[in-house]
């Protein structure tokens, strides 16, 4: 069997998640739908200006990939025809959102809904999972997180600055995977300190926002999320009883973030088991980002198989965008999750 796939929001991202399920053998994009953008070189699919006419068409699935107040919309009326869901992160522009796509899947527990978190998939993260769970480092005891980029020309009249449209800024637009990388290794967190702030960019969404986060273990994570890094950075470090692993980079479309890396660092000990500082470190370099491609593997294959999604689950989702929202909250200075919440 062939998936035929619908594809709502044919801009950059809706571009590479077409042309990574047209290297599928087992999946096929039959629509597109975007009110905006120039298709007129996508050859032998529908092309239409209004994604409701999308959600007639004969398709299994559909990939959401249009701006963040459309996005709930869009699912909840697919999975009431029947129809697989994909969508990009952020799902949707606050928790509100993406409770009405979590109470919608509910309903049809037959059919896939899949977020976009992909870096999951990357390989450096992969490895770093694989040696967490061997537990030959011990147990994690604290992250440090720092996800940030330079903003960019007109980065001020971008629709992601919009609160009625995005629902935040820098936080959930980009910081939303660092966050979910925190739950993938701790679970989620009970406590939350943060100073969220626009110091530079005159936007009405944050441009950074620092916070401290606990869980029920005692495990501690500090995120930094930023439109005011100005040289691109990725880096994910974390601490455990034996040792320690720093993520360096991401590889991504522009290569903007470096070369992606993994240092794993065992710690030596001295004759009365105290650790000594500056253990050896040894680094693998990672040169293929096939985040996209194992992304749309296991929507492609739970969709046709009816196997359960194991990463960017609703759970997931919610999880994560109820982290955001708590990091908005925590600073009582920033009166952004107000707005989010009357703009739901």
């Amino acid at each position: 069997m062939v998936l035929k796939i619908g594809v709502v929001g044919f801009g950059k991202m809706g571009r590479i998640r077409k042309a990574t399920l047209d290297a599928r053998s087992d999946a096929r994009v039959v629509a597109l739908a975007d009110p905006y953008a120039d298709m007129s070189d996508q050859q032998g699919v529908s092309r239409h200006t209004d994604w409701e006419k999308l959600l007639e068409e004969d398709i299994d699935a559909v990939v959401i990939s249009c701006t963040n107040e459309l996005i709930p919309t869009v699912a909840v009326a697919a999975l009431a025809k029947g129809i697989h869901v994909f969508c990009e992160k952020p799902p949707g522009r606050n928790p509100q959102d993406v409770h009405r796509i979590r109470d919608a899947s509910l309903q049809h527990p037959e059919l896939i809904v899949k977020f976009g978190f992909n870096h999951r998939y990357h390989e450096s993260v992969e490895q770093a999972r694989r040696l967490v769970s061997s537990q030959s480092l011990g147990k994690i005891l604290w992250m440090r997180g720092v996800y940030g980029k330079a903003g960019g020309p007109e980065f001020d009249k971008n629709w992601r600055n919009e609160p009625s449209r995005s629902g935040g800024g820098i936080l959930l637009d980009q910081g939303i995977h660092m966050i979910d990388l925190f739950h993938d290794f701790c679970g989620t967190f009970t406590e939350v300190k943060s100073f969220v702030t626009s110091q530079y960019w005159n936007i009405p969404v944050e441009d950074n926002a620092f916070a401290l986060l606990r869980n029920d273990e005692g495990q501690v994570g500090v995120i930094h999320s930023s439109a005011t890094q100005w040289r691109h950075t990725f880096r994910l470090e974390i601490f455990l009883e034996k040792g320690f692993l720093t993520l360096e980079g991401i590889l991504s479309s522009t290569m903007s973030y470096g070369k992606e890396t993994l240092i794993v660092a065992r710690n030596t000990f001295d004759e009365n088991g105290y650790p000594l500082p500056n253990p050896e470190e040894v680094i693998s370099f990672f040169a293929d980002d096939r985040s996209w491609e194992k992304e749309m593997t296991e929507f492609v294959t739970c969709a046709l198989a009816g196997d359960a999604i194991k990463i960017g689950t609703v759970q997931q989702a919610v999880d994560a965008m109820e982290t955001v929202f708590a990091i908005y909250g925590a600073d009582k200075s920033w009166n952004q999750s107000g707005e989010c919440e009357q703009s739901a």
